[in-house]
């Protein structure tokens, strides 16, 4: 999925409100408060001397209107290596994929494109979506025993995470374990897609009402502290041992 022009002209215009609430560069807001760092590929370290990141500040005029910050914006990823922006997995099945962490957990990541010509959350697609986890967590656990047997771990005892604005809606979390949900946390992701994502559809586009919505709610505040519940919904963290995963999908 290639995101459309309105979701950087969305991040670049938030950024000019958050600059401004916060007495900080502009530059400096558009890496701490939007996803276009990665999204130009250049990974997640959030590093402001990264060459890709220096030449879009190099040509970032902060005195210029936003019409030409969106405009340059827009120029500028057409020529970034955009593909590095989705993250390394170890597998997919489906809509879902997961990664190791250096720590050892699992993280869960979905990609809501689905060849159906429907929402890979509708109702009728439920069953579609449980045997495609079902698949993964099965893969996960081949993986884990391949790769613990040595350290004397039990693959029980691996944290499965997973970080996600989906977390707030009811047709995405009744594919999980109970205890998985029932962990969530709100957590600060203001660089993250797992917020962002929010105003994309499954084909790119944007969520026109919920950028709407964003974007008039931050007008209105006072304070850079008020920027992040601006957002309609917030990214939610959960975690569950990977025993959890087992027991559901083995019943």
């Amino acid at each position: 999925m290639r995101p459309e022009r309105a979701f950087y002209d969305l991040q670049v215009r938030f950024a000019r409100t958050a600059a401004r609430l916060a007495d900080r560069p502009l530059a400096a807001a558009l890496l701490d408060c939007t996803n276009l760092y990665v999204r130009f590929g250049a990974g997640r370290a959030f590093d402001c001397t990264h060459p890709l990141w220096a030449a879009y500040v190099r040509g970032l005029d902060e005195r210029a209107s936003v019409t030409e910050q969106c405009e340059w914006t827009w120029r500028y990823v057409q020529r970034c290596p955009t593909h590095q922006a989705a993250p390394a997995v170890v597998a997919t099945v489906g809509c879902f994929s997961y990664a190791r962490e250096p720590h050892g957990g699992v993280r869960l990541h979905f990609n809501a494109q689905t060849d159906s010509g429907m929402s890979p959350l509708d109702s009728r697609q439920l069953a579609a979506r449980h045997l495609e986890l079902r698949a993964l967590i099965e893969h996960l656990r081949e993986h884990l025993r391949g790769n613990l047997q040595e350290s004397g771990c039990a693959s029980s005892d691996v944290l499965v995470r997973g970080t996600s604005w989906l977390y707030n809606v009811p047709a995405y979390r009744r594919l999980f374990p109970a205890a998985y949900v029932a962990s969530a946390q709100p957590v600060s992701r203001l660089r993250a897609l797992s917020l962002w994502g929010q105003f994309l559809d499954r084909h790119g586009g944007v969520r026109r009402d919920a950028a709407a919505m964003l974007l008039a709610r931050v007008e209105r505040v006072s304070a850079f502290a008020d920027v992040l519940p601006c957002f309609p919904l917030q990214a939610l963290a959960v975690q569950v041992s990977f025993a959890e995963f087992q027991d559901f999908f083995d019943k």
